[in-house]
């Protein structure tokens, strides 16, 4: 059985998993790479400073372990993780691993957004099934990897945490000033929630928010704000029936439109290098270049689906109220 990791010790795993996926060319990672990816800001929670010294000391805690693989590189030490055959768990767990490692307690749905660049599930009940299957793992094992946690008020989804650094510490509920009796605060009641996603290079900017309704269990979603860049973008424009593909990089001036389980329908402005601006439809096929920062708010009380028009000849919008 392993002993409990320290925060900074389950960062370096997750640090180390993600980088096998998304940087393979420079993976097994040196130690100042090793460094900056703990402390990144973007995807990370809790953000940290960890110097070079404390991160050299969560490896070496973690080496004895088999954990991580120290190896010579062509002037500095590298690492790699060895997490998958060290826990006896398949590469599904592994990445659900990482993403609690890294970002925290989350959904069901954050989960799948969170992994897709270390593996993609089907759909949100693969997710569930994998989580359960680390929570139930065999005491013979060493027991449970992850757990699920009490569902926050005014929260439609539980959230899960891993196991690698103990049992997880539950806030405590607030006392009621005239009984003293332990109670949860009465959410608040909001006309919208607001979501946060931000996705990177290689990640269709499309198929992303068409998965969002499911993924974040929602029904009806509308674009805040959105800033990035993509190469190549795939568009229709007005009064067209073909698309047209952009291959030269493009910046995100403006994407609005809304969210259903029925697909999205967004519309989207991009400048290129020259500056010259060019919108339509967005379509399948525009790849994320670098980064794109994505707000959308969800409409409480409301369902999103998209009809056939006979009038306009396309699938239309109808908002009906739940």
């Amino acid at each position: 059985m392993l002993p409990t990791l320290s925060l900074l010790e389950t960062r370096v795993l997750g640090v180390l998993v993600e980088k096998e996926h998304t940087v393979p060319d420079t993976y097994p990672l040196s130690l100042n790479a090793l460094m900056l990816g703990c402390n990144q800001k973007n995807n990370r929670d809790p953000v940290m400073q960890a110097s070079e010294r404390e991160v050299q000391a969560a490896i070496d805690a973690l080496r004895p372990l088999s954990l991580v693989i120290e190896s010579s590189g062509s002037r500095v030490m590298r690492y790699s993780h060895n997490l998958g055959r060290v826990l006896h768990v398949d590469d599904t767990a592994v990445a659900l691993l990482a993403a609690l490692m890294l970002r925290g307690p989350q959904t069901p749905g954050e989960l799948r957004i969170a992994t897709e660049r270390l593996h993609r599930f089907a759909d949100l009940g693969a997710v569930e099934a994998a989580l359960e299957k680390l929570a139930s793992r065999a005491e013979a094992q060493g027991g449970g990897l992850a757990v699920q946690l009490p569902r926050v008020s005014g929260s439609r989804e539980h959230r899960w945490a891993h196991l690698l650094s103990g049992p997880v510490a539950l806030p405590a509920p607030h006392a009621d000033a005239g009984t003293g009796r332990p109670h949860e605060p009465r959410p608040a009641t909001h006309a919208s929630d607001i979501h946060v996603l931000r996705l990177t290079a290689g990640d269709d900017l499309r198929e992303a928010l068409g998965r969002a309704p499911e993924d974040l269990e929602f029904e009806a979603g509308f674009m805040l704000s959105a800033v990035g860049s993509l190469q190549p973008v795939v568009i229709r424009l007005a009064g067209r029936n073909e698309s047209t593909r952009l291959d030269g990089p493009c910046e995100i001036i403006l994407l609005s439109g809304t969210l259903s389980r029925d697909g999205p329908h967004l519309h989207i402005a991009l400048a290129d290098a020259e500056g010259r601006v060019i919108a339509g439809h967005l379509m399948r096929g525009s790849i994320v270049r670098t980064t794109a920062e994505l707000v959308f708010g969800v409409a409480a009380g409301w369902r999103f689906t998209r009809e056939f028009d006979a009038e306009t000849g396309h699938m239309e919008l109808r908002a009906t109220r739940v």
